[in-house]
């Protein structure tokens, strides 16, 4: 089953998001050198001059790599516009957008089919001449199979004989269904059984993953993916979700390398500046996560509550939630991994005090668990750093100052520092006497605020900080009715978990 991932082209069309070029390069040589997708659909032809340098210099690394005839360019029905755009920019391959029903081709270009066809044979003829290679677009072909199939097949009558690679047929205002999406497919392939056939999927309904297990059920050669679903409107069907669809549902052989799919997810999460919902498939901080006590329980029982998505076939871990819902076998889970033993006094301890901070909406997590056993079990304190006292002043038309004074090892510690916000300047000030001690600091990698609903400002607010100290990766978090002393918590929590590292 061949695999064209559209991000760079049909997922930038998302709202807000825009790759710069370094970025599309990046995100290229992932999908092709890492992930292993067959196909990568680059870009638009004629949509700016930027885009057009961005191209050129993707397709001079591509070709460095023999990868030039791997990715792909949407173009035109325009005469010769798109293929000279193509020439100019070093691509060897066009995708090329015609109507793919009966109403967008008189509507929208106000021509018969005829004179349609007519445009689109010669572009063909003209990329044939060029050594260019063609793919087609039969835009809106859902909607052509559910009102105009006479049209439809009128085109792929009249097209297949030329020198057309690949036929993709998008459902392109997802409106189909996995029923009618497997009819229509089957339909297809009955017909043509010895033309390539893609399907493009989108997500309107949130039917993108399972439409496309039905085009695959038909016999088709090749799906249309996103990462992370990204796309116009709901999106594009996403690529881990297809990928875990295929191999598991289907089990169809790709070529895509699932280890690697957590990461390129991330690193375009990171780019697009879209998140990854908690709750994605595959790639989801909580997917992996089991809540509930009696899952851990089940889990320590023979693996009662696995499925076949195991998360190290993703580069993930399976991990054991701490707060309200938690039973001894999620406790117990996450002490093994720490290497800890508790009787049974001390784990009803632990368990209720992960109870009440669960039930004050405060999240555990691991690497808290240290500090709350050391608490209950009153060995005393465990935080060797500590906050004595902060200011922070905030006005019109200066810079935000913060003075902090901290204590470690029961030394007080000082400093004042200026900042371009609040949280900044108390970074500032903070890392300021950090590299006056000679201490090592980590390096901050995300800041996420959640704020609540509804405008209400007396709810708590949750800053979650990703770190990175030493190579190892980690989050912290803090509660408070204000963001910015939400975000001194979740530091000061930190602190104390670097200083046993």
């Amino acid at each position: 089953m061949e695999i064209l991932d559209t991000t760079l082209r049909d997922g930038e069309q998302t709202s807000g998001v825009s790759f710069a070029s370094a970025e599309k390069l990046h995100i290229t040589r992932l999908l092709l050198e890492e992930l292993k997708v067959d196909r990568v659909e680059l870009a638009s032809a004629k949509v700016s001059e930027g885009e057009f340098e961005t191209v050129r210099k993707v397709m001079q690394w591509a070709e460095s790599k023999s990868l030039a005839d791997r990715i792909e360019i949407l173009g035109f029905v325009d005469g010769e516009a798109s293929l000279n755009w193509l020439s100019r920019a070093g691509c060897c391959v066009m995708n090329l957008l015609c109507k793919g029903s009966q109403k967008h081709c008189t509507e929208q270009l106000r021509k018969s089919r005829e004179e349609h066809l007519a445009d689109v044979i010669s572009v063909v003829n003209k990329a044939k001449d060029r050594n260019i290679a063609v793919n087609v677009y039969l835009e809106d072909w859902s909607n052509g199979m559910l009102q105009s199939p006479d049209y439809v097949f009128f085109m792929i009558d009249n097209l297949k004989q030329s020198h057309i690679r690949r036929f993709m047929l998008p459902d392109t205002l997802g409106i189909l269904n996995p029923e009618n999406t497997a009819k229509f497919c089957r339909e297809m392939r009955k017909c043509y059984p010895d033309l390539h056939f893609d399907f493009h999927a989108h997500n309107d309904y949130d039917l993108a993953v399972g439409n496309s297990f039905a085009a695959a059920s038909a016999g088709f050669n090749g799906i249309h993916t996103t990462v992370n679903g990204l796309g116009e409107r709901a999106g594009n069907a996403p690529l881990t979700s297809v990928i875990a669809m295929l191999h598991d549902q289907m089990k169809v052989k790709t070529c895509v390398v699932e280890k690697k799919l957590n990461r390129v997810s991330r690193v375009v999460e990171s780019y697009s500046g879209i998140r990854i919902p908690n709750n994605k498939p595959v790639i989801g901080d909580n997917v992996f996560t089991q809540c509930a006590g009696v899952h851990a329980d089940g889990d320590m029982k023979n693996r009662l509550y696995y499925n076949d998505l195991l998360p190290e076939r993703f580069g993930r871990e399976r991990e054991y939630a701490l707060g309200k819902m938690s039973g001894k076998s999620n406790i117990k889970k996450n002490l093994e991994s720490l290497g800890i033993t508790l009787d049974s006094e001390a784990m009803k301890k632990v368990t209720a005090r992960i109870i009440e901070l669960g039930d004050r909406k405060e999240i555990v997590t691991q690497d808290d668990l240290p500090y709350i056993i050391a608490d209950v079990m009153r060995t005393g304190t465990s935080d060797k750093v500590k906050m004595v006292n902060f200011s922070l002043s905030l006005a019109r038309g200066l810079r935000p100052v913060a003075t902090v004074m901290i204590r470690i090892d029961g030394q007080d510690y000082e400093e004042t520092m200026p900042g371009e916000g609040q949280y900044n300047a108390f970074s500032k000030a903070l890392w300021k006497i950090y590299t006056r001690l000679g201490k090592p600091k980590p390096m901050l990698t995300d800041y996420n605020v959640t704020i609540p609903a509804g405008g209400r400002t007396d709810a708590l607010v949750q800053t979650t900080i990703s770190w990175n100290f030493n190579g190892k990766e980690f989050k912290t978090r803090g509660l408070d009715v204000d963001q910015t002393l939400a975000a001194i918590k979740a530091t000061m929590r930190m602190l104390n978990m670097i200083e046993n590292m």
